[in-house]
């Protein structure tokens, strides 16, 4: 054989072991962003300790029922974690090598261990698939920055799925009154003074000061929002001696920017890719 093919075979076998040897980058990023979502979980370290060590006692001396609870209960949400945590390396495979640089990053990885800390507190799988799918989307685009998709993060650890019934009701039907937003939502209209209407309205000021929603407001052709001018009121009559009901029909409500941006991250499937022009899309 001449000495050219030996060494050609010798060095096409040194890259078979190498690559035996070396992961591929996809399995490097899914390592890498399992090992910060785990990093960011208080208990799992506890709980795989104990896991090991009931292991090893089981056999020796009774563990008390309040254990076994603990390590059952740990183990349901250990699993549930798995399967999230597949779910979402399988959501970035699909996008394709060229996120792999963005996923990689330091940046990327601190929005992770971010992301997972609100995943850990949230008491829905909803709001835990909410999480997922906001990494998944920033991952994929570069609609906005990083400091904004923390903003985000806070927003849904701060937030209950009533808010977000709310915002998902303005996102499909911009310009809804309180009174149409609720009759979506909820149905019939209680009472000014119940229990329910005192929640709704909590709702729209948690949302209206957090940026996510606001009033209907005109703007000129340059973006800048008019003043609105009250009507004056007719002679003779009287002003109302109600306060403004809790499911006005008058106000119509709008997303903001940001609110805008939050319902792509959190409550579609993709956005818009790096690679791609394509549009969101639910």
């Amino acid at each position: 054989m001449p000495e050219n093919s030996s060494i050609q075979l010798a060095e096409n076998e040194l890259m078979r072991k190498l690559e035996a040897l070396e992961p591929t980058r996809r399995q490097r990023v899914a390592r890498k962003l399992i090992s910060a979502a785990l990093s960011a979980i208080p208990w799992i370290g506890g709980f795989l300790a104990a896991r090991i060590a009931y292991n090893e006692e089981s056999g020796q001396l009774e563990v008390n029922r309040l254990n076994k609870e603990w390590m059952a209960e740990h183990e349901k949400r250990l699993q549930t974690l798995g399967e999230d945590l597949a779910a979402l390396t399988a959501r970035l495979e699909t996008l394709g090598d060229s996120v792999a640089d963005r996923v990689e990053s330091d940046g990327y990885m601190a929005l992770v261990r971010k992301a997972f800390r609100v995943y850990d507190q949230a008491d829905t799988a909803e709001k835990r698939n909410y999480v997922c799918k906001l990494l998944a989307n920033a991952a994929a685009t570069s609609l906005t920055e990083d400091d904004i998709v923390r903003l985000f993060l806070d927003w849904l650890d701060t937030f209950h799925e009533a808010h977000f019934l709310v915002i998902r009701e303005i996102y499909r039907r911009p310009g809804s009154t309180r009174y149409e937003i609720w009759t979506q939502v909820r149905g019939p209209i209680p009472r000014e003074d119940s229990a329910e209407a005192d929640l709704f309205k909590l709702l729209i000021r948690d949302l209206s000061q957090g940026g996510i929603i606001r009033q209907h407001r005109e703007t000129d052709y340059y973006g800048n929002y008019i003043k609105k001018t009250r009507p004056k009121k007719a002679p003779g009559t009287t002003a109302s001696t109600t306060m403004k009901s809790a499911f006005d029909d008058e106000e119509a409500y709008e997303l903001t920017g940001l609110g805008s941006q939050f319902v792509h991250y959190v409550f579609t499937e993709l956005v818009q890719r790096l690679d791609t022009e394509t549009q969101p899309r639910q």
